[in-house]
Order: C-alpha cells, then sequence, then structure tokens
C-alpha cells in the first residue's frame, strides 16, 4: 500500500509542473485502500474543491454519514518539514476548530486531538531529500507507526457535548465556516436554491441585503435549524444526520423548512455538505436531555438568550457586543410586562390581565421573544392564582396560541424565538402538537406592501407569512403592543407615502419642518416604531403601548410634534427615565454614576401609554 503511493508520488513529481493538488488523488487512494484493509465499508474520504488559501482543509473523513476527521495537506516541496507550518495562523484555527486533522506533507503525518490539545503521534514513511533530491526510493520507514496513527484517526470517539454553553460554542465555530463557501455559492455563476433564497430575502424582507450579510444569516439558520431538528429527534442521536433534519422541522415553520430543504439535499456542493455534516455529528453526540434542562428557564436569567450570546461570542463578537448593547435585560422585561397586566385588570377592567379574554398583544420587535416569553409566564401566573387554575392548556391553546402576536425581521433571532417559546411552553405544562404554531412572523414591521404570492420555492411561503403578518398590521386588532424597538438614526427603513402608517408618522413632523432646519433624527428606527404602535392604538380606539426606546424624544427640541401628538391621543402616559446618556454627564440622585440599562451612550426611557 505505501510502496504504491510513494511510487506514484514519485512520479507525479518527475513529471516537472506538479502542483500541491496532484498529489491529491493517491491520498485518496491511500486511504481507499487502508479503509478496504480494515474492512471498513463504511469509511470514506472526499477531497475538497480548490479553496481560497487556508479557507478548509483539503480533505474531510466520514463513517457513514458522521464527519469523523480532516487532513490538511502541504506540498513536501514546500513544506518539507511541518515545524514550518505547525504555528500559522491557518493550522492554529484547524487545532481550535478540529476535534481530530491530520497535517501532512504527504510524507510526514502528525495527528492532532483538541481534547489533549496536542499532537498525538507524529510519524515519517521517507526522507523528503529521497525524492526530492535522490529521485529514487528507499524502503518505507515507520510503516506500522503509520498505520497506527490512521488507526487511531478513524477510531476516533467522538466528543459528547453535555452543557447548552459547550454546544452552542462548537456550533459557532463550525457555522462560521460555512460563511465563505455560502459567499461563493452566491457569487458564482451557477444558479442554485440558495441564490433564489436570497432573491427573495433581498426582494421581500431586506431590500439593502448583501450577499455578504445573507451568508451570514444563512450559516446561522443552518446551525439553528439543525439544533431544532435535533431537540425533536426521538431515536437514538447517533442516528441524527442532516438528511433526518428535514422532517423534523416543525411544519408550521414553513419558511424554515424550504430555507432547510437545501441542507437536506443529497447532492449538496462539497464546499458546504462536510460542514453542516460536521454540525450534524456534532448534535448526533451531544447529551440532548441535559442540554434541554440547561434551556430552562431559571429565576432572573434568560437561557435562551443566553445560549446565543454564547453562540454569537464565538461566531462574531462585534455581533455579540452590537447584540448586547440592545437585547433587553431581563428585569427591564419583566417590569413592563407586569406593568400593562396591572393596567389591564385596573383601566381596563381584565380581572385575569393578560389571561383575561378580548387581550390581544403585540411584540413589534420581538428579537428572541423576551417580551412575549414574560407575556406568557405573567399569564401562568394569573391562572394558578384564578378561579380556574385547571384551565391553563386550555389558555394556551386558545388563547396564547390564537391572541399573542410577535414581528420579527432577523431569521436566526426568529428561529431562536419559536424555539423559547416552544420550550418554554413545554416547561409551564403545554406540549406543542404539529398544527400548533406561536405566531411570531418573519417580517419588517413597517413594511406594508403586499407580496403577491409565487410558486418558486421559498417565496410561496414568504408571501404566506407577510400576508399572516399584514393582516395584524392592518386589520387585527391589537390592545396591548409592547418591546424593544431598534435604534437607528441612519434607518433604511422607508414608510412609503401610500402606507396607512405614514400618517401618524408625518404628524410627528407637522410644524417642526416649517421651523426647523435639520428634522433628519426623527428618521430614527424607534420613532417609526412608536409611530407604529400609535397607529395601531388609534385605529382601534383603546390600547397600551409598553415599550423601552432611546429617550432623546422627551425633551428633545424637534420632538415637540411627536409629544404633542402622543398627549392628544392617549388618555394617561407613564415614563420611567432610566436616564444614561453618557454625553449628558448626569449622576444618580446619590450622587453617584449615571449607568445605563444597555452598553449604549443613548440614554433610554420606559412609557406606557394608555388609551382608554
Amino acid at each position: 500500500m505505501f510502496n504504491q503511493y510513494l511510487e506514484s508520488l514519485l512520479k507525479i513529481y518527475k513529471s516537472g509542473d506538479a502542483t500541491e493538488e496532484s498529489y491529491y488523488p493517491e491520498m485518496v487512494k491511500l486511504f481507499d485502500q487502508f479503509f478496504a484493509v480494515k474492512k471498513n465499508a463504511k469509511a470514506s474520504i472526499t477531497s475538497l474543491p480548490k479553496k481560497k488559501q487556508g479557507s478548509k482543509p483539503d480533505f474531510v473523513v466520514r463513517i457513514g454519514k458522521e464527519l469523523i476527521g480532516f487532513i490538511e495537506a502541504k506540498d513536501f516541496l514546500k513544506t518539507p518539514n511541518l515545524e514550518a507550518v505547525e504555528f500559522t495562523e491557518q493550522i492554529e484555527r484547524y487545532k481550535k476548530d478540529f476535534d481530530n486533522f491530520i497535517l501532512t506533507n504527504f510524507i510526514d503525518f502528525w495527528l492532532w486531538r483538541k481534547s489533549e490539545k496536542r499532537w498525538i503521534k507524529k510519524v515519517r514513511i521517507l526522507q523528503p531529500n529521497i525524492i526530492v533530491q535522490i529521485k529514487i526510493l528507499t524502503p518505507v520507514e515507520n510503516r506500522e507507526k503509520c498505520l497506527g496513527l490512521f488507526e487511531d484517526f478513524i477510531s476516533f470517539s467522538i466528543p459528547e457535548r453535555k452543557t447548552a454553553k459547550q454546544l452552542a460554542i462548537e456550533l459557532a465555530s463550525r457555522a462560521k465556516r460555512m460563511r465563505e463557501p455560502l459567499f461563493e455559492e452566491l457569487t458564482n455563476d451557477i444558479e442554485t436554491d440558495v441564490d433564489k433564497i436570497y432573491r427573495a430575502f433581498k426582494k421581500y424582507l431586506m431590500p439593502d441585503l448583501s450577499e455578504e450579510y445573507f451568508a451570514d444569516i444563512y450559516a446561522q439558520t443552518v446551525a439553528y435549524g439543525l439544533f431544532i431538528a435535533r431537540l425533536k429527534f426521538k431515536e437514538k442521536g447517533k442516528n441524527f444526520n442532516r438528511i433526518v433534519a428535514q422532517d423534523l422541522i416543525p411544519k408550521n415553520l414553513k419558511i424554515l423548512r424550504d430555507t432547510f430543504a437545501f441542507v437536506s439535499r443529497r447532492d449538496l456542493t462539497q464546499n458546504i455538505d462536510y460542514i453542516i455534516d460536521d454540525i450534524a455529528t456534532v448534535l448526533a453526540y451531544c447529551d440532548i436531555e441535559k442540554i434541554k434542562k440547561d434551556l430552562r428557564k431559571e429565576k432572573g436569567k434568560d437561557p435562551i438568550l443566553h445560549f446565543y450570546e454564547t453562540f454569537l461570542i464565538e461566531y462574531d463578537p462585534e455581533k455579540r457586543k452590537r447584540m448586547g448593547e440592545y437585547y433587553t435585560p431581563l428585569p427591564v422585561a419583566e417590569y413592563i410586562v407586569s406593568s400593562i397586566n396591572d393596567l389591564l385588570k385596573k383601566r381596563f377592567k381584565k380581572e385575569f390581565g393578560f389571561a383575561s379574554r378580548g387581550v390581544t398583544l403585540l411584540d413589534f420587535a420581538s428579537g428572541t421573544c423576551t417580551f412575549p416569553a414574560q407575556a406568557i409566564i405573567e399569564t401562568k401566573k394569573e391562572i394558578d392564582a384564578g378561579n380556574n387554575p385547571g384551565s391553563w392548556l386550555t389558555v394556551v391553546k386558545d388563547h396564547i396560541l390564537e391572541n399573542f402576536y410577535s414581528f420579527e425581521i432577523s431569521m436566526a433571532s426568529w428561529i431562536i424565538g419559536h424555539l423559547k417559546i416552544a420550550l418554554l411552553l413545554e416547561d409551564l405544562g403545554y406540549k406543542m402538537d404539529d398544527d400548533d404554531r406561536f405566531k411570531l412572523y418573519l417580517t419588517n414591521t413597517l413594511d406594508f406592501t403586499n407580496i403577491e404570492g409565487q410558486n418558486e420555492i421559498f417565496i410561496s411561503d414568504l408571501s404566506e407569512e407577510a400576508r399572516k403578518a399584514g393582516k395584524v398590521k392592518k386589520e387585527k386588532p391589537v390592545l396591548v403592543i409592547m418591546g424593544n424597538p431598534p435604534y437607528s438614526v441612519s434607518s433604511s427603513n422607508v414608510i412609503k407615502k401610500d402606507s396607512e402608517l405614514n400618517e401618524v408618522y408625518e404628524s410627528y413632523k407637522e410644524i417642526v419642518r416649517k421651523e426647523e432646519k435639520n428634522i433628519q433624527p426623527l428618521s430614527d428606527d424607534y420613532i417609526k416604531f412608536i409611530a407604529f404602535a400609535h397607529y395601531k392604538i388609534k385605529r382601534v380606539g383603546k390600547g397600551i403601548v409598553g415599550i423601552i426606546t432611546n429617550n432623546s424624544y422627551l425633551d428633545g427640541l424637534i420632538h415637540r410634534d411627536m409629544r404633542r401628538k402622543l398627549s392628544e391621543d392617549f388618555d394617561e402616559i407613564y415614563i420611567l427615565n432610566l436616564h444614561g446618556n453618557a454625553k449628558r454627564k448626569e449622576k444618580t440622585p446619590a450622587g453617584g454614576k449615571d449607568e445605563n440599562v444597555f452598553n449604549i451612550q443613548q440614554g433610554v426611557s420606559i412609557i406606557l401609554l394608555v388609551k382608554l
């Protein structure tokens, strides 16, 4: 086996125009022969397509659908000693990302184990100068040691991830590797389902969406889609793979199912399939029951959000930082939700608050569903404290799943939101059926455009989602609107002139547009979202808005029309100014540092608007 392999290397080298890739078929043959000797019919080795320098390894090795290891090859002419590349950025990254991989120059073979943080074996089967200088073969060295290294490589025991934190880190490290090949899929000349999904996203959800950002969104979607499938997988974990995952995606999440169909295809491009198989393998070998327990809510904590944060720390630290600046601290959500619950009882005669018949609510920028989750918890408290605590399951089926709504534009957050609500309801005693769905819609809250139904992949589901969300925006009477809208002065969201929302939004500029030179700050997203809530409650004729936002509108000169309109259209306004504006250098009443509840410079406040 080794004699044939080395003879082939020598022959290719003597041809005079050999590159690193010229030797790849011989590596595949070597391992195929090894698998045959070991009578391991399920083992296979695949050479990955030509890559950008250092972006992915050269070979992947699978046992059936399980991806068990990687091989990175270097040209023995350029790298006669692997010590020269051992600490390069590429190899350091592979050592961090891969549990089990071989570094080779076709003559030296080094086996890495992440669990031990070291090269556990190093074997050389021929002196490099034998080929390069003498151009003849001498007897193979260390034959048995090399066979032992290969044996250790393919018999690798995939580690079991036992905690949610550990799993989040492993998912993120693999999803991160998917971004570049997805971007390549989008920018080559070959039409794929990914291109169609990207165009649908760009046309109907995010007009300024770039291929690079979509690749980022899609990589997260794949990781979390597989995670949701694994949570629903009831067989032995080792049987889980990307092919079976498709049927485990909840049937009512049609957008995710169609987005995910690409992942489960058997003819998936080699640029991507090995990463997805790697994610599926990690999920197959995780302690899913222990992880489910980790994801249960503990008092004062939001473990689903923590899971996402942990994921982002590994996946994109900068994105995690931005997300950490704006996600709602649980005490803030608890305060707003409990305040609304009290107002429902005292001002609207709803005896059981959120649990009362006729109460509809909408979180218009739900993120990972912190507010709806807290509203569900508040509803459960009301039921437990009421005269009929045994009616909880009926309340979930006929009230929460019918009358609680959420909008979210980020697909990753949309998936996590559905996951959070499903786990929360299960923890509270209600297990969702296949035909159950929490009404969290993937949509741009400020976009009232009708999407015409089409049969093209994904667009039909997106149009159906948009139709349902549009019905809530335009027709559904909503009594409670809550949430934490985005803050963005340079917003790309445009409220169209023919939109029903535009009249309310433009009223915030009624006088100031004539008297002030610069009213651009009124284009901030948070103001547009307040206008949306204002429009919805004004249209119904009654209701409550409970939100936390940028607080610049409380005393800003150009916000005077906005303050006037809110005062005119609402009967009661409660404001809890949380301050925290770093530029104003405010102090607490005791003279201490004025800290913000978010990690931002702009001050924030909670506002409760009541129209009776």
